[in-house]
């Protein structure tokens, strides 16, 4: 679990992309509490340099505001690291049908330039941001990584283009790499504002506000819903494991359970029902459903048990739990 091998990254110089988004700046804190050097790559395209208000001023973090559709910016921003957890991209699912050509721009083409990047300054390892989009119209549950359908969006596709440029640069270059399929991250920090906020910072924001959240659907879709200290102890895992067969592979990052749409919404009300009773008696409303959104979502995390050791700590009531609290302090 996290404290188990926070400790670990003492003095290891880490890149974090994206470091100021919502996955990227709770790594960056977590990575400077305990010690290691860390530079933040981050155009503030969709990340907050509030997220960083933590660490801003340590003497062990440096922030970039760039992009990583520059490759002098990455070459810069890799220059002074080991090891690059790539977080950085254009995230959501609709954003990506409204506008595929940036989101190729920034997922393909920054992607791209990371890799280069990193290859040249000789990084040790490469850890990615992955998404379990990738497993398409794959109808199996649970998702196991060796086993994908046809990607179902263009932020999909661009997911999967990083895996197979991450394997090509592997096998050409000797450069290790990582993949991390991400599922449904949710927890501190995460932006609940904005056409493309995720669905549980925003149904809770609805809820605080006494506004009815509206699903697509009837609400039966399923997610694998996992909290961002689960992701933190996988990234620190990816990036320190001394196990050759764990390199070069992706891996899911999940709980490994699902909860519908309905249900989500009753955890929501009844946690945070306990700082507001109001709130229990919200109505939700159910809208149409969204286009390229897959239907239900469960990984198997029996690889990156096996090979990193990896053992999330929060399901999704323990990740819930601590999640709506920040937010009440934080939101209200």
């Amino acid at each position: 679990m996290l404290d188990s091998i926070k400790s670990k990254v003492k003095d290891k110089k880490v890149l974090v992309t994206g470091g100021a988004g919502f996955i990227g700046s709770n790594i960056c804190e977590v990575l400077v509490n305990n010690g290691a050097i860390v530079t933040c790559l981050d155009n503030l395209a969709t990340g907050h340099k509030h997220n960083l208000d933590a660490i801003i001023d340590h003497s062990n973090f440096t922030f970039i505001e760039g992009d990583i559709r520059d490759i002098k910016t990455c070459i810069k921003a890799v220059s002074q690291s080991d090891y690059v957890l790539h977080q950085a991209a254009l995230g959501s699912v609709p954003r990506s049908i409204k506008d595929p050509a940036t989101s190729n721009e920034v997922n393909v083409g920054g992607f791209l330039n990371m890799l280069i990047a990193s290859k040249d300054n000789g990084v040790k390892r490469f850890v990615y941001a992955a998404s379990s989009s990738t497993y398409g119209d794959s109808q199996g549950l649970p998702k196991q990584e060796d086993v994908i359908g046809k990607p179902l969006s263009p932020y999909a596709i661009t997911k999967y283009v990083n895996e197979l440029y991450a394997d090509v640069f592997h096998k050409t270059y000797g450069i290790d790499c990582i993949g991390l399929r991400y599922f449904n991250v949710f927890g501190r920090k995460q932006d609940p504002n904005g056409a493309y906020a995720a669905v549980i910072p925003k149904f809770t924001k609805l809820l605080m506000d006494h506004d009815s959240p509206v699903m697509n659907g009837d609400g039966s879709y399923s997610r694998d819903f996992t909290y961002i200290d689960n992701v933190i102890e996988m990234n620190i895992r990816a990036m320190l494991t001394d196990n050759k067969d764990a390199l070069n592979t992706v891996y899911n990052v999940a709980f490994g359970e699902r909860t519908d749409l309905n249900e989500l919404v009753n955890i929501l009300k009844e946690e945070l029902s306990q700082f507001d009773e109001k709130i229990a008696q919200v109505e939700v409303k159910y809208g149409p459903k969204r286009a390229g959104d897959v239907p239900h979502s469960l990984a198997s995390i029996d690889r990156a048990r096996e090979r990193v050791g990896y053992n999330p700590e929060f399901s999704i009531k323990d990740g819930l739990k601590e999640a709506m609290a920040w937010y009440w302090k934080n939101l209200k």
